[in-house]
């Protein structure tokens, strides 16, 4: 009896297990099947508090570039091979180049007419031009040419061609780290905005308006910053940029080497006094031919001054001879009447 009873409440017991475990199962089961409606509900705006902010903070600025929905975007795979790789770094990378040309010139108006041809032969344009003339007569320009980046180098060879080079400078400047730095948050942005115009179509309490409103114009700000950043950048890296002086000269600048004897540096030393001494006759020559209206009134000037000056002092000279008859003539004209010897007078 008491054996039948043991195996009664083991099997009770048994049911009652199996029973428990079928239970949680079919709770599992109604779990796993509203995950997808929370999961929606999660998505869906409601109105009811600060869930859009929290989806908002998921499209900030630190969020990446490519993401969808909130999620990272997935690295894209790297080319096989260390050839490969270098050939797509240096095919994405944005390169800014840029010179500075000091030349010059014995025929100014076919030079600057060539410079300006080149220019736009080869696709570009002159972002700054001027020109002005010293006092001795001679000319000189100054050009911001910008020409497209594949034509930089054929730029600066012909340049040397068309005038005397004397100085110049190069520089090429990687910007592709803040390139795409730009571009990332570009993206990153537009992704923040559309998210932000589908919460604001949903939204229906007023203050939450408000709140998205602001957030999107603030979003528009940065967007409008990048683009022009973006822009800029672009612009730098299609047309290279180069800055060229031109000097119209009677005689090109020469780098002479140095003479092997005494001989020789005494006789460049002579020629080189002999030249100098010429160009500064021709300097005075040519600044009394344009200042000679300024010498002829300062000429006349003197001479006024000169002549008044002499008039001056000859009548100083009469006033002064004039005093002197009229105080010590008398005295020695008394002197002349009298005799010499006292025993002379007269009665």
């Amino acid at each position: 009896m008491k054996r039948g009873l043991a195996l009664f409440l083991a099997a009770l017991l048994t049911a009652l297990t199996l029973t428990a475990c079928g239970g949680g199962g079919g709770y599992s089961g109604g779990s796993a099947s509203s995950a997808p409606a929370d999961s929606e509900s999660q998505t869906a705006y409601d109105g009811s508090g600060d869930e859009w902010k929290a989806e908002v903070r998921e499209f900030g600025f630190d969020a990446p570039a490519g993401a969808a929905g909130g999620s990272p975007a997935e690295p894209e795979a790297a080319p096989d091979g260390g050839e490969a790789q270098e050939e797509d770094r240096l095919a994405s990378a944005k390169m800014v180049y840029t010179a500075s040309i000091q030349a010059e010139t014995q025929d100014y108006d076919a030079c600057t007419a060539a410079l300006e041809d080149l220019v736009d032969r080869l696709g570009g344009y002159l972002e700054y031009a001027s020109s002005d003339s010293r006092g001795d007569g001679s000319r000189s320009a100054s050009y911001t040419v910008r020409v497209p980046a594949k034509e930089f180098r054929g730029f600066l060879k012909t340049v040397g061609e068309i005038s005397h080079v004397t100085s110049q400078d190069q520089n090429a400047e990687n910007i592709s780290e803040r390139y795409y730095d730009t571009e990332s948050r570009l993206e990153t942005q537009k992704t923040k905005m559309e998210r932000l115009q589908t919460l604001l179509s949903k939204a229906e309490n007023m203050e939450d308006i408000i709140d998205l409103e602001n957030a999107i114009s603030e979003t528009e700000y940065q967007i409008e910053q990048l683009t022009g950043s973006l822009r800029h950048y672009d612009s730098l890296v299609d047309f290279a940029t180069i800055d060229v002086r031109l000097w119209e000269v009677l005689r090109l600048t020469t780098v002479e080497e140095a003479p092997p004897t005494f001989g020789s540096r005494l006789g460049n030393a002579f020629t080189d006094g002999l030249r100098g001494f010429g160009d500064f006759l021709q300097d005075v020559a040519v600044y009394l031919a344009y200042n000679w209206t300024w010498m002829v009134l300062l000429a006349l000037v003197i001479l006024l001054v000169a002549k008044v000056s002499k008039r001056r002092q000859a009548q100083r000279g009469e006033t002064f001879r004039q005093s002197r008859e009229r105080t010590g003539g008398s005295f020695f004209k008394r002197k002349k009447d009298e005799p010499k010897n006292p025993d002379d007078k007269q009665p």
